[in-house]
Formats: structure tokens, sequence, C-alpha cells
């Protein structure tokens, strides 16, 4: 499997590496083609990460040099509670990291963060078929019950 790996915030010097890693992501949820996200999409999202303004942040998991796995996530308010929650919006690895605790280990640190940011919860959604990441994520959070309902308008 090679080194651990270290995570470790995104750097503006990252952004050809995580790049494969996004186009990687939002492959498994089938936006390609006529449905792939716009590009404007992308670098919004991308100077996101760089501006203090901003809730959106990235964390990256990197092995030898290589980046691996990366993890956005956001903080937001809620009528529930009176500090901030930290939605984890996106995950992902390389085939080849996967099952070696590199999912894992992006996760714990988004829970870091949130910790240190003042949240007391992190939460996150995926598609009901992912039952590979379902098998990590009963390992380290609870199945809240809810579902999503989304519409566009």
């Amino acid at each position: 499997m090679g080194t651990a790996c270290i995570i470790r915030s995104i750097a503006p010097t990252d952004q050809a590496a995580w790049r494969p890693l996004w186009d990687g992501y939002n492959a498994f949820y089938g936006r390609l083609g006529p449905t792939a996200l716009a590009e404007e999409i992308t670098d919004a999202t991308w100077a996101r990460f760089f501006n203090a303004a901003e809730p959106v942040h990235a964390l990256v998991a990197e092995r030898d040099g290589a980046l691996i796995g990366l993890v956005h996530y956001l903080f937001h308010r809620s009528t529930t509670a009176l500090e901030l929650t930290c939605y984890l919006q996106d995950l992902f690895t390389t085939s080849a990291a996967r099952g070696g605790g590199v999912g894992k280990a992006l996760i714990e640190a988004v829970y870091a963060r949130a910790h240190a940011a003042g949240s007391k919860r992190v939460y996150w959604q995926t598609h009901e078929t992912n039952l590979a990441a379902m098998r990590l994520y009963d390992h380290v959070a609870e199945k809240s019950g809810f579902l999503v309902y989304r519409q566009a308008v």
C-alpha cells in the first residue's frame, strides 16, 4: 500500500492534482457529457476553497507526493442549534486507495475541523446504491433515518 497518507488542507498548487479526483467524483455520480457540471461551477468551487469569506473548505489525502483523495465540507447555520453545523459534501478516493483507510481518515479529519470550529455535528448523504461507501459510513457515523427530497426550481 506504500507509506501512510497525510491529510492536509488543499493548497492553490494542488489544482492540477485535485482536478482528476474531482472529475472522478463527478463521473461516479454520472455527471458526464450532457449532465456534466459547467466548468464555471468547478472554477467557482475551486476559488471558494481559498476565499476566507466562503464557508466551503477542502482537505486532501496525499501519499508519496500524489493526491489520492479529497473531501469538501462547509459550515452553515441551523434552526435546531446555536453553533454551526458541518455538512460533508464530497468525499472521493482513487480506486487504488479504497479499502485502505483513506476515506475514514478524511472523514475523521473533517470531524476534527468541525470540532475545532465549535460545531457539534457533521452530516452527509450518499446515494442508496453506494454500498461500499455505506459499509464505511456505518462504522464512523449513525444513520439519521432522514431521506432527501429535492426539486429544481
